[in-house]
């Protein structure tokens, strides 16, 4: 395939995708298939002669579009939101095009760069504390991961490495595998499975904390700071927890936890020098919108933070932003530099070399995916879509309903929003009424949320 023929393809696959999200809503939802379906639709090995880009394309729909589950159909609910926008589409094919592996700043510049400032215009959205910032001085910084599960590791053995060099500071002699061997971590009983995974490859013990006590699944900081004091007292050392954003945050702030009688989870955690990595997977994205942003409050406590903005940002797969609070813990625990990945410039103080920041050397140009998306909505635009709604939306959600004559409305005026009001009001409405009357208000806004730009 020529450059000629590249660009003609290429526009070819620009309408099939187009197509294929236009009537996603057309094919079922999950496939109907059984396990091994697919190895019977195609030869046991590889042509010998090149096929030609026709039947690629015609095995695309008799081949793998069976065994597709389509997350982008309306009718998709399990798991959680798998990002797409087309923005981030073309932006994909621009990284692809440009092939770099960016490891280091000098791999390629760009790469690096426009991550870390990437890095710094979703923190301020988010309002993080200035630490996690890189700007030109900061000591902390962003990095993009490629799941929350892979930040989730990376903070682990980040925090384990922290915690062997501070002990060996104060015990030199102290064998490291003395430590290693009594370290423990802990996670809410709530939390994913991915955490336990961290331990197992970090090989360290991993307990989890109970949330019975709270009808809101939150951790009690009684019930933390009695598991810390027993397993200290059995001679374990508490290094590392991991948590949900809504877990640990106290909703008020305390001066000195010594000043306090009941010890919140967050303080704890400074005070024992336990690093604190909260995980916001999916609910992240929801703090560029000021109204949801107290939700993150407590942020300041932790030692680093994650969420995953290709599940509700619009930013397709991977793209796992993580932020530090200082960089020199992560790179202290992942920092190798062989000869051959030596260059000028790494001593500089000006440049970030990402290959330190996370678990494998290589890494795609994911940022332009973040760049694309981030200009082409604003941060406007972007909090509409958390938002699901505007006043427009409701506006034409309201006019379709009373345009179609089944159903009355009238809207309201609330803080500045245009809310539409649903009241109940004859004497002989029944719960079948309320429910019809719901089907087509869900109905029509469905058609509305669907002509939002993609």
């Amino acid at each position: 395939m020529d450059a000629t023929e590249f660009r003609r393809r290429g526009k070819e696959m620009v309408d099939l995708i187009a197509d294929y999200l236009e009537n996603i809503e057309q094919r079922p939802v999950y496939p109907n298939v059984e396990p091994g379906y697919l190895r019977s639709l195609i030869p046991q090995e590889a042509p010998e002669e090149p096929d030609t880009y026709e039947d690629v394309v015609k095995d695309i729909e008799r081949v793998i579009m069976p065994g597709v589950t389509h997350w982008h159909s309306p009718y998709f609910y399990a798991y959680f939101p798998t990002a797409s926008s087309f923005p981030a589409m073309l932006a994909d094919m621009l990284s692809g095009a440009i092939g770099c592996i960016g490891f280091s700043w000098a791999a390629s510049p760009a790469c690096t760069e426009l991550e870390t400032v990437m890095m710094d215009w979703l923190g301020k959205m988010l309002k993080l504390p200035e630490e996690f910032i890189a700007g030109t001085h900061g000591q902390g910084g962003g990095v993009i991961q490629g799941t929350a599960s892979e930040a989730t590791l990376v903070a682990l053995l980040a925090a384990r490495s922290r915690t062997v060099r501070i002990i060996l500071a104060n015990d030199p002699q102290r064998p490291e595998t003395d430590i290693t061997s009594k370290l423990v971590a802990y996670a809410s009983d709530q939390a994913h499975c991915s955490v336990e995974r961290a331990g197992m490859i970090g090989g360290v013990r991993m307990k989890k904390i109970p949330t019975k006590q709270s009808n809101k699944y939150a951790v009690h900081g009684e019930t933390f700071l009695k598991m810390i004091q027993e397993d200290k007292a059995a001679g374990l050392i508490p290094f590392y927890v991991r948590t949900e954003h809504t877990t640990f945050f106290e909703r008020t702030k305390h001066t000195h936890p010594i000043l306090r009688t009941e010890h919140t989870p967050s303080i704890l955690c400074n005070a024992e020098q336990i690093w604190m990595h909260i995980d916001a997977a999916y609910a992240g994205s929801s703090f560029i919108c000021p109204e949801f942003r107290p939700l993150l409050n407590g942020i300041e406590f932790a030692d680093s933070f994650n969420f995953n903005p290709h599940k509700w940002l619009l930013v397709n797969f991977d793209c796992s932003t993580m932020w530090v609070r200082d960089r020199s813990d992560l790179i202290g625990a992942f920092k190798m530099d062989p000869l051959y990945l030596k260059h000028d410039h790494q001593e500089s103080g000006l440049i970030t070399d990402y290959r330190h920041w996370q678990i494998p050397l290589g890494r795609r140009f994911r940022s332009l995916k973040m760049w694309f998306v981030f200009r082409m909505y604003g941060l406007k635009g972007l909090q509409d879509y958390i938002r699901k709604g505007s006043n427009e939306m409701n506006e034409v959600l309201l006019k379709r309903i009373n345009n179609g004559k089944k159903i009355h409305l009238v809207p309201c005026q609330l803080s500045g929003q245009f809310v539409l009001r649903f009241a109940i009001c004859a004497r002989t409405t029944e719960s079948r009424h309320v429910r019809e009357a719901w089907r087509i208000i869900s109905q029509l806004a469905e058609e509305v949320m669907q002509e939002l730009p993609h």
